[in-house]
């Protein structure tokens, strides 16, 4: 796949273009935006992902759109897992509703800048060193199992996680308990401190580094074309500021998301250590020969995701209805809403 150093350029100021049209289209002014504004704008950012993804396919052939279409598919489910995250950090720091959407901006932005350093790095140790497949496999299996572990009561872990972040960060910095708008810095007793709006960006920020760990070597063992990576990535993580407040209680809902994508990341995991055995130079595996393996591809790949993640979410929305006749709503989002109502 040859990508034009003027195609990366164009996508670039594109991608860009549309990050600063949401800011100033409907994150300038603050508000909590309505179920049809969100639902309608998540639309509009899936149809264009789809675009792009037939665009890809038409420029390039059945095999990149194939690629394209397996990424986004699985980063999409990656983030609508972290969507659940940042419901937690929201409601922990009793983010007022109207400012939620600029801090969801600001951190997705933060998001798909370390997501594309990671994919720099990632490159360029791919084209280096084969064996790096065997690393991303083995993290991918481990985070699998890791993620099946920590299912049974996500939110505690999370915010064991975020507290000791904010106890670290309060040691550096003098921070204030009350939001000053959405500014990050406010006075107190003429002094210069920091806004709790300023302690839930570096928490998200810190967030998007853990989501990247685990995202990008997935990604990979789907592509291997930096470009691919990056847009599906892109995509994946455009309108999932109008997502969150879509979902809204349903996320709570998907009670067996956390499993859907153990088995996904395992899977995925699985597929590059097949396919490092079969690119394999470490000479203390076949003598440094390339062992014959059999190789997933990218069609049974999509296949096994998408039907994963259709399996969980039918899986997730039967138990919740079987456990509360289908009123239930997320425990974290209430308390959000509630603490949101009350003021910070």
């Amino acid at each position: 796949m040859d990508v034009s150093t003027i195609t990366w350029i164009v996508t670039c100021v594109v991608i860009l273009g549309l990050f600063v049209f949401d800011f100033f289209a409907h994150v300038r002014v603050p508000h909590a935006p309505s179920i049809k504004e969100s639902g309608f704008w998540s639309a509009v950012y899936i149809s264009i992902a789809v675009v792009f993804g037939l665009f890809v396919w038409w420029k390039w052939g059945h095999a990149a759109g194939g690629e394209y279409f397996a990424g986004y598919v699985t980063e999409k489910a990656l983030s609508v897992d972290n969507l659940f995250v940042f419901v937690i950090i929201m409601s922990k720091f009793a983010v007022p509703r109207e400012y939620q959407q600029k801090v969801l901006l600001l951190g997705i932005v933060m998001a798909l800048v370390m997501r594309g350093l990671f994919i720099a790095v990632g490159a360029a140790a791919i084209n280096a060193y084969s064996w790096v497949f065997y690393l991303f496999g083995a993290f991918l299996i481990y985070t699998a199992i890791k993620l099946v572990r920590e299912s049974d009561d996500p939110v505690e872990h999370e915010e064991e996680r975020e507290s000791r972040l904010e106890r670290f960060v309060k040691r550096v910095l003098r921070t204030s308990d009350d939001y000053d708008g959405d500014k990050l810095f406010t006075r107190a007793n003429g002094k210069r401190m920091a806004t709790p709006m300023l302690m839930v960006l570096i928490v998200i920020g810190f967030t998007d580094v853990l989501f990247a760990l685990d995202s990008i070597p997935a990604i990979y063992g789907l592509t291997q074309e930096p470009y691919l990576v990056f847009t599906a990535n892109a995509f994946a993580l455009m309108g999932l500021r109008q997502l969150y407040f879509l979902l809204g209680g349903l996320l709570d809902r998907l009670v067996y998301l956390s499993y859907g994508l153990s088995f996904i990341l395992a899977f995925i995991g699985v597929k590059l250590v097949l396919h490092a055995l079969h690119e394999n130079t470490l000479p203390f595996i076949n003598g440094g020969e390339h062992v014959s393996v059999p190789e997933i591809s990218t069609v049974a790949s999509l296949a096994v995701i998408i039907v994963t993640l259709v399996i969980t979410t039918v899986a997730s929305l039967i138990k919740s209805n079987g456990d509360d006749g289908g009123s239930g709503t997320s425990p974290a989002v209430e308390s959000g809403r509630s603490d949101q109502s009350n003021g910070p």
